[in-house]
């Protein structure tokens, strides 16, 4: 099943710039092959159900690997089954042609 998310992983426990574990996520993201968008406050990814939520429990154990005791992540997954194939991409380009549109009616 075709899923995106949207995660962040909050390691705890260090110090207060934990930027070297995101980096590793980072890292462990783009050896999946999976496509995804690093955000200010977390990862967009997309995939299979599968695919997604391996990519996260990998990260979990890449940052407890560095030596953090303990890992949060806040996680929001949504599939569809009525748009097959749906991409973020093509979710952020719906708004921007709505946008778009608002701009050339206020012309």
């Amino acid at each position: 099943m075709h899923t995106i998310a949207d995660f962040c992983v909050i390691p705890m426990g260090v110090t207060a710039s934990v930027s070297q574990y995101i980096a590793e996520c980072q890292r462990v993201i783009e050896k999946s092959g999976l496509s995804y968008t690093m955000h200010a406050y977390g990862t967009n990814v997309e995939g299979e159900w599968d695919d997604v939520c391996r990519v996260m429990k990998e990260c979990h154990e890449a940052v407890h690997a560095m030596g953090c005791p303990r890992v949060s992540t806040s996680v929001r997954i949504g599939t569809r089954t009525d748009k097959v194939g749906q991409t973020m991409q093509d979710k952020v380009s719906v708004v921007h042609e709505i946008l778009a549109k608002d701009k050339e009616t206020a012309k």
